[in-house]
């Protein structure tokens, strides 16, 4: 399956595109208008930033607050610092476990998170910031054919930008 994606600037230049794209005899079922009183991103389908970047940080999270427990105790072996000595000599390794333990979430909050909202959404973060910004977005998902034709049409508003995708 394929997608064109079209930014246009204002409501009356997504609406004639649109028209057009009817005109032409394109089947309406598969092209839609995002934008202010039309479609949302959630609602055609654009991946949040927000989500991606908490799905990564909770992946990473799972591998990290054991393997921080794990250093922190190591660490608190090997040097016998004795930090947290009215702990005990027990009380002391497993504080500096669980501090390891704090240091590997902190770090896959900061890191995952940060990874995820920067690669997990590809172009949807430009997209939905040119929603935010007022502008409409023309969708058209199809063949090869379809989407080809559609291009051509829309070219023609001048839009924007105009990218193509292939779903994988």
């Amino acid at each position: 399956m394929n997608y064109l994606i079209a930014v246009l600037p204002d409501r009356m230049q997504a609406e004639a595109a649109y028209s057009a794209l009817e005109k032409e005899g394109l089947p309406m079922k598969q092209v839609s208008i995002l934008g202010r009183g039309y479609k949302t991103a959630d609602e055609f389908g654009l991946i949040d930033p927000n989500q991606q970047a908490d799905k990564q940080a909770k992946l990473m999270a799972v591998w990290l607050v054991p393997f921080g427990f794990i250093a922190g105790v190591t660490f608190s072996l090997m040097t016998q610092l004795k930090t947290f000595a009215w702990a005990g000599e027990i009380g002391d390794h497993a504080i500096g476990g669980l501090l390891g333990a704090i240091a590997g979430g902190m770090g896959s909050f900061v890191v995952g998170g940060a990874g995820g909202m920067a690669f997990g959404s590809g172009d949807a973060l430009p997209y939905r910031n040119r929603l935010n910004a007022g502008k409409f977005l023309i969708a058209v998902k199809g063949t090869d054919d379809l989407t080809d034709k559609a291009a051509k049409i829309l070219r023609q508003f001048e839009p924007e930008n105009i990218q193509g995708y292939t779903e994988t």
